[in-house]
């Protein structure tokens, strides 16, 4: 799939999507002029993905794991993504959250080899120059930060580019994308980061961060580009700061194929989460009241998709609103409150109430059935905090999703522990299994990884011109409707397996495809069978008729 041609000689042993390495047959290794280029053994690629674990496994640090995965990737792209697919249970974490985080602290320090496409606000006037730098003509998603909110680290400007790639790779790993075919992209637009600026090895523009029109203007001529260079493509946002993701996603949404997965992403899988928490305690998500710890990208985003469930169950918005509640740095978010005025964001949950300021204070007086974290602090969810939802509630549904791991609302042992193993948990960072009255838990992952790759290879097997809201409620149900009752009973988790990824991803792409032909909002013709055209569009390493 790659327009480049077939190379040779040392230019094939530089080309990580060409070089097989060790696993190079002899008769291609004399036939591409690379025979006496490398030692006399062929080995197997089970072989070469052995000896690839154990190397790693070397190395005590997860962000030393991680640089040797990022070389392998630099250099031998279907032996990394074979890594990756066979282990991704160890693996994933280490590509991605929460190792991805430090990996962005440390950008400057471990950076090795350039991979992805910087946009500097310098290059206003020739991001197409930019653009058709890039070396392969077939790229068909995109994901792009300005990396001004990095997980829950902040701006780290140009660093943030750890995230695109990250995510790209899951979406090649989880979903099938060929590596080719993906294009991870950060905006240099200056950073606010005072250490950053004050560091005389920062890789990025050493000013504080353009906004307004001129950031709009490298924004549209970015995107105008890559539709000129590559035709039809899906463009993902990426750890923009709120009100800047909220913006870009109103006004490009329908102009474009496009979503924010901090915002929709994040909240189809918390959606599938509390839909499987639901058939556990067999109530409807109408019946469920949320009360959130944080109201940026992320807990408004889930808010809204709530809010667009239950009415899809027959609530009016007035009504589901009024099951919502948001909790910022100040407390409960309402129309009263005192001092500055809310960010636009928030005035939808903004409720006829008192001011609230501590989280304890508000569950006493909401008596949520939910409790989510979204706020990046750490341990806030407390032993009074966790034994006051178990006080009202037979399985309080209590979900710390902050990223990295550090800034987990609180653990799954300790969240067990508090509500006398009556919760129903998931995390937005991994947590290990763990025995709890003797019984085995897998404590569930609300990890978007379960979603964006699905959505990206139906967007690319249909050709689907934009992403509308009601897709994340067809996302989340998939997902709900791949856990299984082992997973229920068994391992008291809400989400599948992660080695059951791949299948995950084709459930949702097969989905959220035949959902874009129904509604006319497909460009590719429809095949006669969703669910195998899905399953062929899909690149697997472990096959060399698999194209990269």
């Amino acid at each position: 799939m790659s327009s480049s041609n077939p190379k040779n000689g040392v230019e094939l042993l530089r080309d990580p999507l060409a070089n097989d390495g060790l696993a190079m047959s002899r008769e291609d290794r004399i036939s591409r002029g690379v025979s006496g280029l490398m030692p006399f053994q062929t080995f197997t690629d089970e072989q070469l993905e052995r000896q690839a674990m154990e190397q790693m496994n070397s190395f005590p640090r997860p962000i030393d794991k991680y640089i040797f995965l990022q070389s392998l990737h630099d250099r031998n792209e279907r032996l990394f993504y074979r890594v990756v697919v066979n282990n991704v249970e160890s693996v994933m974490p280490l590509i991605y959250t929460p190792v991805v985080g430090e990996a962005c602290q440390k950008f400057a320090e471990i950076f090795r080899r350039p991979r992805g496409l910087y946009v500097s606000i310098e290059d206003l006037g020739r991001v197409d120059q930019v653009v058709a730098q890039w070396p392969h003509d077939n790229v068909r998603v995109v994901v792009v930060t300005d990396g001004e909110r990095i997980l829950g680290l902040g701006d780290l400007g140009v660093c943030g580019m750890g995230i695109p790639i990250g995510k790209l790779n899951l979406y090649v790993a989880c979903a099938g994308i060929a590596p080719s075919a993906t294009l991870p992209i950060t905006l240099d637009v200056g950073t606010n980061n005072q250490t950053f600026l004050g560091d005389e090895m920062y890789p990025g523009l050493k000013h504080e961060r353009v906004r307004g029109e001129k950031y709009e203007a490298l924004i549209a001529e970015l995107f105008g580009a890559l539709q000129k260079r590559f035709g039809h493509l899906l463009i993902q946002f990426e750890d923009f700061g709120n009100t800047t993701a909220f913006d870009l996603l109103d006004f490009w949404r329908p102009k474009l194929c496009t979503f924010n997965d901090d915002i929709q992403g994040t909240a189809a899988v918390t959606l599938a989460g509390i839909y499987t928490a639901c058939r556990v305690k067999n109530t409807k998500i109408s019946d469920e009241k949320v009360v959130f710890l944080g109201a940026g990208e992320a807990g408004v985003g889930i808010a809204n998709l709530i809010v667009s469930a239950m009415e899809a169950e027959g609530l009016s918005h007035q009504e589901a609103v009024g099951r919502v509640f948001l909790v910022d740095s100040k407390g409960l978010v309402v129309k009263n409150r005192p001092g500055a005025p809310l960010a636009h964001h928030k005035l939808g949950y903004a409720h006829e109430m008192e001011p609230i300021t501590s989280l304890i204070d508000v569950i006493n007086a909401v008596k949520p059935t939910a409790l989510i974290g979204v706020s990046t602090i750490p341990n806030a969810f407390d032993e009074e905090v966790c034994k006051t939802m178990a006080r009202m509630n037979e399985r309080p549904i209590i979900f710390p999703l902050s990223n990295p791991t550090h800034k987990s609302e609180t653990t799954a042992e300790l969240a067990f522990q508090y509500t006398d193993g009556k919760v129903l948990f998931a995390s937005g960072s991994p947590f290990q299994e763990f025995a709890f009255n003797g019984k085995p838990v897998r404590p569930g992952q609300s990890n978007n990884a379960y979603v964006f790759p699905g959505i990206g290879l139906g967007c690319v097997v249909a050709g689907i011109k934009t992403i509308p809201d009601s897709m994340f409620l067809i996302v989340a149900k998939a997902l709900s409707g791949a856990v299984t009752e082992e997973d229920l009973s068994v391992w008291n988790c809400l989400f599948p397996r992660l080695t059951q990824i791949r299948d995950v991803s084709h459930r949702i792409a097969v989905a959220v495809a035949e959902n874009a032909w129904n509604s006319d909002n497909a460009t590719l013709a429809r095949p006669s069978d969703i669910s195998k055209a899905v399953r062929e569009a899909m690149f697997d390493p472990s096959l060399r008729s698999s194209s990269l």
